[in-house]
Formats: C-alpha cells, structure tokens, sequence
C-alpha cells in the first residue's frame, strides 16, 4: 500500500466551518500547475492549507497575512524542491515549524520519508495532529534540535526553510547526511549574497561544492534553494 492508497482523515470538504474557501490563493493558481507539482496528492494539499489557514493561524504558527498566499508562497514554494530529491531519499526538515517545506515536499513525493525536526512542543503538537488528519505514511514527527537527532550521518537529504544562516545551518545539518549527502536550505532574493558571505563558514564544516539553484521555473516566482553537499 502506498501513502495515497488511504483516504485522509477528514476530506477538505469538511474543513472547519471558520473556514471561508476563496480566502486564500488557491484559485489564483492554474490547475495544471497543481496537478504537475502534487499529482494524486492534491486533496492532501488542499486539507493542509486548511489546517494551515485556520488551526496553523490560530496557534501563531503561521501569520495571518500569509492566509491569502498559502499557496504560491508556501506550498508550491517548498514542494518544488522535490526536483532535487533523489528517488527514495531519507529526508530530515529541520526546523520544521508548521511543516515548511517537509510537509509539501511528501505529500509531493510519496516515494519518501520525510521526517519533521522541531524542538517546539506546540509545533509538534500541530505537526502531528496534520499527519493524523491526512492519513499519510510517509511522514514522522520528532520532537528534537538538530544537535540531538539520533542516528547521525544516514540521511539522504536535509531541508529547511528560514531557520538560520547557511553557515549556522551547515554547522547543524551537514553531520546529519551521509557523506555525499545534500543540504536544502529554500532562501529568498539575496540568497547569492548570502552564500558568498558564508561560504568559507561551509567549507570549513564539511561543505563540498555549495551553490544557488532555481526549482519550479513554470511558476511566476521560482524558488530559491542553497545546495551544499556533505564533503
């Protein structure tokens, strides 16, 4: 059985009634875009904007100015990153949050475990509650700081999405890959500058090879993704 083999537990026709549809972007994006980037977990999506807009809101997770741009500024956003994901790749995201980009990215690729890092309590808490209420099995929830997190070393793949510099993250996230591994950090606009005022940080920890990369070209904003292998 495969993730979209179940139904998820709750379908998002019977979202919360606080819940007003149209509020966010969704309608603003093309169907074939939606279709491209999630495929058969689409409705998954649609119940994770849901919680997002309303639960995810209401416990300060996400603001609410983000409401009306879930969609092209955050799940689309991080799930086309799944372009760099190697086939059946073990992911970490650290720094999860509210699920940024970790949920997205397995709800994009069901051929992966995605494992969501957050130290926070009330983060898990909604971090879990979002993987019961979507039924999907290819996503774990671990209460931990990257320091903490046990087995060091075997991931395939780390991502995560405004947590840190990237030489503050390669410090955290590059013991935790196999050597070859890859680093996702999802950035903004200065992403380039960034990386060169950092760069020597990342070599001296094990970084082989960083650069900026450009993921989903057929959206009107590209995301923006620092690439560093583990030496």
């Amino acid at each position: 059985m495969t993730a979209y083999d179940k139904n998820p537990a709750g379908a998002a026709s019977e979202a919360p009634a606080e819940f007003v549809p149209g509020e966010d972007d969704r309608e603003r994006v093309s169907r074939e875009t939606l279709d491209r980037v999630f495929g058969r977990g689409l409705k998954y999506a649609d119940e994770y904007a849901h919680m997002l807009a309303v639960d995810g809101t209401q416990r300060g997770l996400i603001g609410p100015r983000e409401t009306p741009r879930l969609w092209e500024r955050h799940l689309l956003n991080c799930a086309v990153v799944a372009e760099l994901v190697p086939d059946g790749a073990d992911v970490l995201d650290v720094g999860s949050g509210a699920g940024l980009p970790g949920i997205p990215l397995a709800i994009a690729r069901p051929d992966l475990l995605v494992t969501l890092v957050e130290p926070m309590e009330r983060r898990t808490a909604f971090l879990s509650e979002v993987v019961t209420r979507l039924g999907i099995d290819n996503i774990e929830v671990l209460r931990a700081r990257a320091e903490d997190v046990n087995p060091r070393g075997k991931a395939d793949v780390v991502t995560c999405r405004a947590v840190a510099p990237i030489g503050k993250l390669a410090g955290w996230c590059l013991p935790l890959l196999r050597p070859g591994g890859q680093l996702l950090a999802i950035k903004g606009s200065s992403a380039e500058t960034e990386l060169a005022k950092h760069r020597k940080a990342v070599l001296r920890q094990g970084g082989d090879r960083p650069h900026v990369l450009r993921c989903g070209e057929f959206l009107d904003t590209p995301s923006t993704v620092i690439r560093v292998d583990r030496r």
